[in-house]
């Protein structure tokens, strides 16, 4: 009976019946009353009746929660064991091996990437094979997977425990692809997972500063490492010390330049409402972000102050020794900061998963960031951050691109020493960002292969996603040439400056993407030399 009842739904949405998800939802009631049901049936239990062709004809009503691949891949967290940071702990940092938490730093237990870690007594094999599991019951593609490893200070890990868990990571990936490789070593998993049903299109680790020597730096490349993101949380050293953070501006600054000669996509984490700073030293700290060449972070990620139990922090304002940035100002002042935002910089995240009920005091309100945007909205202002533009998340607003008003935009700026090269293909009427590609001009890269060459850091096709190998349907941007044109404009630019050869940091899925347009593998990077007459106009 239940199963007569998810294909009966499942008829009607092919013979367009229910087009709507009010509408599913009314012939879900309606059905399951006909059948006597004592549940209605799940969007994932109507899909998985559903053939090949006629997923394609239904994913777009029955898939839950599109945010989750809305930016063409889908990204899986991964949480390594509890592990004491190498400084010690920061004055507001909560959790830890030696907190009653027991959980990795900074993190408390309750939020999901940490519950998930948990349950799965933090195996990178069980946590990446549930949550692709998790994503595919629920309608979304996952040949295409972004992988962040997070849980503390990842470099700081003896180097046998990084390469067990990048290589049972990407082994979870190849054997829930179904590639019946069984592999002895990280550089064999690599290999398999490049020509994989499950990709690995980047991986993103979380560090420290002062973690980043030019060895870890080669260690996280020979891992497949796309982005790394850096806990800076102030440009402000009066702040750092205060707070016990163990390391200096100039530390991040020297890390942020090694990363980018080395063809990373640099991420920062920066922290509002710290002690010895206050909301006219934090808007100062964004103009400084995004002014001083030493910084101009590719992604971004602000967190708001919280005081939690257990923590020093949580003694300070406890007697009185520090007060806390309250939902209000933390609304303007962050509303503020998106208005100042380049459009090169993608601000991926505001606030922490933390649950109100554990925070002590600070910003409470998890929809913080939707907050700030309507803030900004009514000062008339808006923001220009990748996240806000680009064409997934406009779609999900009702807005869609109009073909002949996209156009290919090169911005360029100065950042660590070198030159950067914003390249992107933008509807110009609506501000719609489609896609963009990162061309460097290096300072002093300490890699052998990238002598005299020039750097792409990221190239990105953003919108729903669209499996490998497959054309795209309407409302999809991936797949119609817009990266490979991308890539032409990139070497074009790199050619007219006199670089003779050009290597970009691919993911380990993608490489098979560049191999195809003449890029061939060297040390970690896909390269190819430019030469006259073969450079695209």
């Amino acid at each position: 009976m239940y199963e007569s009842a998810c294909r009966e739904i499942l008829e009607q949405i092919l013979n367009h019946n229910i087009t709507s998800k009010r509408e599913l939802n009314t012939a879900k009631k309606r059905i399951s009353a006909r059948y006597k049901l004592p549940n209605m049936p799940k969007n994932s239990e109507i899909l998985a009746l559903s053939t090949a062709d006629e997923y394609k004809h239904v994913i777009g009503l029955l898939q839950r929660k599109p945010v989750r691949t809305v930016s063409g891949v889908a990204v899986i967290a991964v949480m390594t064991s509890p592990y004491p940071c190498p400084h010690g702990a920061c004055i507001p940092c909560p959790g830890g091996p030696a907190s009653s938490f027991r959980t990795p730093q900074s993190y408390m237990g309750r939020e999901p990437a940490t519950m998930r870690a948990i349950q799965c007594d933090y195996d990178p094999y069980r946590q990446v094979t549930t949550r692709l599991r998790q994503l595919q019951m629920i309608g979304h593609p996952v040949d295409k997977v972004e992988l962040i490893v997070m849980g503390g200070t990842f470099t700081a890990r003896p180097l046998d425990y990084q390469q067990w868990f990048i290589r049972r990571s990407l082994e979870a990936m190849n054997d829930f692809g179904g590639s019946g490789m069984t592999d002895q070593d990280l550089e064999s998993t690599i290999t398999t997972n490049e020509t994989a049903s499950v990709r690995d299109i980047g991986i993103t680790f979380e560090t420290r500063p002062d973690c980043l020597d030019k060895e870890k730096i080669d260690h996280l490349l020979g891992f497949g490492a796309t982005k790394v993101e850096i806990g800076v949380q102030s440009v402000y050293d009066h702040v750092l010390t205060k707070i016990n953070r163990g390391h200096t501006v100039q530390d991040a600054i020297a890390a942020n330049e090694r990363l980018r000669d080395s063809g990373l996509k640099v991420g920062f984490h920066i922290m509002i409402g710290l002690p010895g700073s206050d909301a006219d030293h934090d808007l100062r700290m964004f103009e400084t972000l995004f002014s001083d060449p030493g910084f101009c972070p590719d992604h971004l990620k602000i967190y708001p102050t919280l005081v939690t139990e257990g923590t020093v922090l949580h003694r300070w304002w406890m007697n009185g020794r520090y007060r806390s940035l309250d939902n209000s100002c933390a609304v303007e002042l962050l509303a503020r900061i998106k208005s100042m935002l380049p459009k090169w910089v993608r601000l991926q995240r505001i606030q922490r998963d933390i649950p109100a009920q554990q925070i002590a005091a600070g910003v409470t309100k998890s929809n913080i960031r939707q907050l700030a945007e309507e803030r900004l909205r009514s000062m008339g202002g808006s923001c220009a951050c990748i996240r806000c533009r680009e064409v997934g998340h406009a779609s999900l607003r009702g807005i869609e691109p109009e073909s002949e008003k996209i156009k290919l935009l090169v911005e360029t700026y100065e950042a660590c020493g070198g030159t950067e090269h914003f390249i992107s293909f933008e509807d110009v009427k609506n501000d719609i960002l489609i896609g963009f590609l990162r061309l460097r001009f290096p300072h002093s890269p300490h890699r052998t292969e990238l002598k005299d060459t020039a750097l792409v850091r990221e190239l990105m096709v953003y919108g729903r996603m669209v499996p490998v190998g497959e054309d795209p349907d309407n409302g999809q941007w991936q797949h119609r040439g817009y990266g490979s044109e991308l890539l032409d404009k990139a070497c074009n630019i790199a050619y007219e400056h006199g670089f003779k050869k050009i290597a970009i940091t691919s993911g380990i899925g993608v490489r098979e993407y560049y191999r195809r347009r003449g890029y061939v593998r060297e040390g970690t990077y896909m390269v190819k030399d430019l030469q006259a007459g073969q450079v695209p106009n």
